[in-house]
């Protein structure tokens, strides 16, 4: 389970804004493209796994896994938003 208080020392590495938690919808949406294998991050490569938990960045347009309860903020990992009007 991802600590929430973290959310107030972490960035997007792309844009430096800040970060939410993934709500229920998006994590829908992302799991139901994950399921249907439609899903890459930016790096190009088909994400398989399916996400309990991700943060999204403050403009909405990347989501970034957290597994374990750690969050991974590399570029190429990152899903670009929104998907099919996530």
């Amino acid at each position: 389970m991802f600590d929430t208080n973290l959310l107030s020392i972490l960035c997007c590495p792309e844009s430096r804004g800040a970060l939410k938690l993934a709500d229920d919808a998006c994590l829908s949406a992302v799991n139901g493209a994950i399921a249907a294998g439609s899903l890459k991050n930016v790096a190009g490569e088909i994400i398989s796994e399916k996400m309990d938990e991700a943060l999204v960045s403050e403009d909405g347009k990347r989501l970034y896994p957290i597994r374990e309860g750690i969050p991974v903020l590399l570029s190429d990992e990152a899903v670009s938003l929104p998907l099919g009007g996530v």
